[in-house]
């Protein structure tokens, strides 16, 4: 039976970014930018953030016949991803998104092909043992509970980003009841205020974690925050210039979850999504900057988050 420290569970995403963008696109304009990008997105970023900081990650992705699948496919390979888990499907099944970058925030329009009915991550999970299972976006509903279910059978410990929150709060049953199933969630400061129906990022904070058992903002240039118990601890972020902040958040994850896992405390996990995180937006995407732990590493122990 194959083993990982990770199952990740979710879809590959095929992100086109354009940057140095003048203005926001505004309909009868055209807008240009002085740089482009095509680069794998989606679960593909945290997948090979955790996979280069040397956790053995499993990733459950289902993937089409399309070129845009292949795309990722490819990417995965040279990468040294592991595939034993992918699925494939014999239609297409296209992941597209078009991110506008500015240096602290960014724009998406994407489409998506329908999922396959059964998951890749429901095989996977009967079929792998795994420290975790990380969902990387909001999902709620009988299919994630089952996924739960087996999980917890298995000995998995639980953690979910915030990603396509949009419109969910906690007045609904099926986010309260998704969040309770979590150890940990990782939403971004606008998801978080979004779910609580909240305008500042504590109180949305405070009134996540009376659901969820860990809540984990990312906050952009202010840092990271977390609540547990009640309690607050807060990251700053690293001083740096961005470049791109696409998949930022996801990159953040990886670091936050490496040092989860290893069973490092809540302030050293959050320094960890923090220099993961932040190191990431020197580069174009979620993968264009390679963050290695020896770079976490010397970061940490020179006790200063100058890069």
């Amino acid at each position: 039976m194959q083993t990982y420290d990770v199952l990740v569970a979710g879809d590959y995403c095929l992100d086109l970014i354009f940057t140095g963008l003048p203005e926001l696109p505004r309909l009868g304009a055209e807008v240009i930018g002085a740089g482009f990008e095509m680069l794998p997105g989606g679960a593909y970023n945290a997948v090979a953030a955790l996979h280069r900081l040397g956790l053995r990650v499993g990733w459950a992705g289902d993937f089409g016949n399309d070129d845009f699948s292949r795309f990722v496919l490819a990417a995965a390979a040279s990468e040294g991803l592991d595939q034993a888990l992918f699925v494939h499907h014999d239609r297409p099944l296209r992941k597209v998104t078009v991110a506008l970058s500015y240096p602290d925030d960014r724009a998406f329009v994407a489409f998506y092909d329908p999922d396959p009915p059964l998951p890749a991550v429901m095989r996977a999970l009967a079929a792998v043992r795994a420290k975790a299972l990380y969902v990387p976006g909001l999902y709620a509903g009988a299919l994630l509970e089952g996924a739960a279910r087996l999980a917890r059978g298995r000995g998995l410990r639980l953690a979910m980003d915030g990603n396509a929150s949009e419109g969910r709060t906690l007045a609904e049953p099926a986010i309260r009841r998704a969040l309770s199933l979590l150890d940990v969630f990782l939403p971004n400061a606008a998801e978080a205020c979004q779910m609580a129906q909240v305008r500042e990022v504590v109180p949305a904070c405070r009134l996540l974690a009376e659901t969820c058992r860990l809540v984990v903002i990312k906050d952009g240039p202010n840092g990271a925050l977390a609540c547990r118990q009640g309690e607050i601890l807060r990251d700053p972020a690293l001083p740096i210039q961005p470049l791109d902040t696409t998949g930022a958040g996801d990159c953040f994850n990886a670091g936050f979850l490496c040092a989860w896992l290893e069973g490092q405390d809540l302030p050293t996990c959050l320094r960890w999504g923090n220099i993961v995180g932040g190191l990431s937006t020197l580069g174009h995407g979620g993968t264009g900057q390679r963050v290695t732990r020896a770079e976490v590493g010397a970061l940490l122990a020179q006790g200063t988050t100058t890069a």
